[in-house]
């Protein structure tokens, strides 16, 4: 509880702070400790800094090298998709940048659209914004062109 004290000068306020008895002090060392104790991630979910460590900071598909300032750009990406799957050597781990990273999932969502098995996704890049409820979906001009290049590929 604290008590509060009134001087002469000026109206100053001085406070001081008397801890409850029975209450010893800690150090500061061990407060800091069990604070980073409880920070802690379990093991095999700090897979991010052991991948950071194993590849280096560089994009596994630009290239693009990282200083220590802009790692938090650099992401770590499951090559098989399972992100319980973290092998200690690293093996399902590559390190691309945000901006590769994005691609990389996006291409998988257009290529399950274009083979017809993305089901009840719905890709904003192929179809156009703003359609009517009921409406049968029209595709864009980016859709048509994704699906022609398709055929030709066959």
């Amino acid at each position: 509880m604290a008590k509060m004290t009134f001087g002469n000068k000026g109206g100053r306020v001085r406070g001081a702070v008397q801890k409850p008895a029975g209450v010893a002090a800690r150090p500061v060392e061990d407060i800091v400790r069990e604070l980073k104790k409880a920070n802690q991630k379990p093991p095999g979910e700090d897979y991010r800094e052991r991948s950071l460590a194993i590849h280096g900071l560089v994009c596994a598909r630009c290239a693009r090298e990282f200083s220590g300032l802009q790692r938090q750009l650099l992401t770590v990406h499951h090559k098989d998709g399972n992100h319980h799957n973290n092998p200690a050597d690293g093996s399902n781990w590559e390190n691309l940048c945000v901006y590769c990273h994005d691609d990389t999932h996006s291409r998988g969502v257009l290529g399950d659209y274009l083979e017809g098995g993305g089901g009840s996704k719905d890709v904003g890049l192929v179809y156009q914004e703003g359609r009517q409820e009921g409406a049968a979906p029209e595709r864009s001009l980016l859709g048509e062109k994704l699906q022609q290049a398709l055929q030709r590929k066959k």
